[in-house]
């Protein structure tokens, strides 16, 4: 796992030899020095205003510097909308090079700090507006999160990957949202032909911190080269992209070190992803979350494996280690 540095602004460690270290021990010393002088004169009302202990040094923060939000429960994980106000901005297909636009959704509050972003695709001869429920569920749990269209209905996975990345670039370094970027924390999801899209670009950026597919189709099966943190939801009922030609064999080719998941759909379709979800909300959330955020409190909800959710008919995982 990658670990995390304490950004600036964190409370300083109380280290031996620092100021902030001397100058407690010394009000220690003082307070005593001056307790053992007054029980040797039977009386401690004559104690000094100077004398009195150091206050105690000032909270720290969470260890974690990307943690965002209160503590998760499943139904917070759960619900239609996070702890954050949103809102959101369309960028013109005229604005942009190398994709086809899209809509941003964000928290409109930074007050906690930048946030992590997530570029998503559509599928095969669809455009954003399938993938619309994902904006403002995503976001109001902490993530800047841009639905984007491709330059064609009919672009092939490989491109859909380029469109990606092309999306995740504009985001942090032209949007009108970029300040409220983390560009070091970002992850790609896409459905059918956007799924294979973000392999493809996991693939070519394994600084990426998740990745999404969701009934991802593609032609290549093999993705032994994939780092980057990826769960695969397939549905179990998919005629398009059977689970047994595709998702299940894009995880197994995966390497474990990689971090990874993959979760089947109980009786659904390939066209469970482009309507509101609660299991795929869910668990994704809980994957950007713990790999986007570094975020160890949602852990709790991918590992162990869930068990006994009739949503969901096969769970598999490398189990993350905190």
């Amino acid at each position: 796992m990658q670990s995390r540095s304490i950004t600036p602004g964190e409370a300083p460690s109380l280290r031996p030899g620092s100021y902030a270290h001397r100058r407690r021990r010394g009000g220690r010393i003082a307070a005593k020095a001056v307790l053992a002088l007054a029980l040797a004169g039977g009386t401690l009302a004559a104690v000094p205003a100077t004398a009195q202990a150091a206050p105690a040094a000032p909270a720290v923060r969470a260890a974690n510097p990307y943690e965002r939000g209160p503590a998760p429960t499943e139904a917070s994980i759960e619900a239609a909308r996070g702890p954050f106000a949103t809102a959101q901005t369309s960028v013109s297909s005229l604005s942009v090079t190398g994709f086809g636009g899209g809509t941003i959704y964000y928290p409109t509050s930074t007050s906690e700090g930048t946030f992590g972003a997530v570029a998503v695709a559509p599928g095969f001869t669809a455009d954003q507006s399938s993938m619309a429920w994902y904006g403002p569920r995503l976001a109001s749990q902490g993530f800047v999160i841009f639905t984007i269209d491709t330059n064609s209905r009919y672009d092939q996975p490989a491109s859909r990957g380029d469109q990606l990345a092309a999306a995740l670039d504009y985001l942090t370094q032209r949007s009108s949202v970029r300040s409220r970027i983390d560009a070091t924390r970002l992850g790609v999801m896409g459905h059918s032909m956007g799924g294979g899209g973000s392999l493809e670009v996991s693939n070519d950026r394994p600084n990426l911190q998740a990745s999404i597919p969701l009934t991802p189709w593609n032609l290549t099966k093999s993705w032994s080269r994939i780092q980057v943190p990826t769960m695969i939801i397939g549905a179990q009922n998919d005629s398009v992209a059977s689970v047994t030609s595709h998702s299940e064999p894009f995880y197994n080719s995966i390497p474990a070190s990689a971090e990874k998941a993959y979760l089947e759909l109980a009786g659904a379709s390939h066209f469970a992803p482009n309507t509101s979800n609660t299991t795929i909300a869910k668990y994704s959330i809980s994957w950007l979350k713990r790999f986007i955020d570094n975020d160890t409190r949602y852990e709790q909800f991918i590992c162990p494996p869930p068990t006994g959710e009739r949503e969901i008919s096969e769970y598999r995982n490398t189990c993350p280690s905190s």
